[in-house]
């Protein structure tokens, strides 16, 4: 009882959902205390939404998904595009029976072999004829391993024959199943500005790097995909120096514009794609962007 009191306590203070343990909110890539009971049987987790939508970056561009965003973050990029589940957490809270029993019966609208090719290249005016179901299941957040209960969800997915990706920053030591870890590093521009949030600047750098706790995930991780957001050339030494220090192969690497829009998506595809070919690293478009805008729920 004085665990969850603590728990609520600091939800509220943080901007954080009920954690894994305790004092997760305050633990700089550690690992949970040997021997502690992390979630109750009834845990339910707070989300921030779910939905139905394809898959916009990484290797799996293009694959109808259902989506699960966990509500809270221990960091606070200043580009952050789902603040409700950042800098301002919101949503109701979910068993992971009733997640589960969503992600099943989750259906997206197929469109023709034609349709499907138009919306790989941008084109939004597909007509949908019938219904597929979905197999492919994206936990993602504001960050997913700080939720109690995110590894219960993540095995209960796999058990129920769902193919599941992780989108984490790799700031959390935690153990969960998955067929594809996406590990997105959070470069040092991406700390917010100092002047005005001086609490979260400092968190958010303290946290931001782990670098042993990141390729512990790796290591246990059947399949990885490591992301970078860019957001100016400046950053390029340090992607590398990054890449070098968790050991991953070039083509394991996608490299991302910063961008909300396909304005700034295309700019950034001139100076941005050379780069990202030149040192073997793959070019990570934000499809979901062309396909649908930068909205929600998709």
């Amino acid at each position: 009882m004085i665990v969850k009191r603590f728990e609520i306590l600091k939800e509220r203070e943080q901007g954080t959902p009920a954690l894994l343990y305790p004092d997760a909110s305050s633990r700089k890539g550690d690992a949970a205390p040997a021997g502690l009971h992390l979630v109750e049987p009834a845990t339910r987790l707070r989300i921030a939404e779910t939905f139905t939508s394809r898959q916009g970056e990484g290797r799996l561009t293009g694959i109808p998904s259902f989506f699960v965003r966990t509500s809270g973050c221990n960091l606070r990029c200043w580009f952050c595009d789902t603040p409700y589940a950042s800098w301002n957490p919101e949503g109701e809270r979910f068993s992971i029976d009733s997640l589960v029993e969503q992600a099943v019966n989750a259906r997206l609208p197929a469109s023709t072999e034609t349709d499907s090719q138009a919306a790989l290249h941008g084109d939004s005016a597909s007509v949908h004829t019938t219904t597929s179901p979905v197999r492919h299941v994206v936990l993602t957040g504001g960050e997913p391993l700080i939720a109690a209960g995110f590894s219960e969800l993540a095995t209960a997915l796999r058990d129920a024959g769902m193919h599941v990706t992780v989108e984490t920053a790799g700031t959390v030591d935690v153990e969960f199943p998955s067929d594809l870890l996406s590990l997105s590093p959070k470069l040092r521009a991406s700390t917010p500005d100092a002047a005005q949030h001086p609490k979260w600047s400092q968190l958010h750098e303290r946290r931001r790097m782990p670098v042993h706790t990141m390729r512990n995930l790796i290591s246990r991780s059947p399949a990885v995909q490591v992301k970078f957001v860019v957001d100016s050339a400046d950053e390029f030494d340090e992607i590398l120096r990054v890449v070098d220090d968790l050991q991953v192969p070039a083509n394991d690497v996608w490299i991302m514009p910063q961008g909300i829009t396909v304005e700034q998506l295309d700019a950034a595809a001139d100076w941005l794609t050379p780069w990202a070919e030149q040192n073997g690293f793959q070019y990570c478009d934000r499809m979901q962007i062309r396909w649908y805008g930068n909205r929600r729920g998709t």
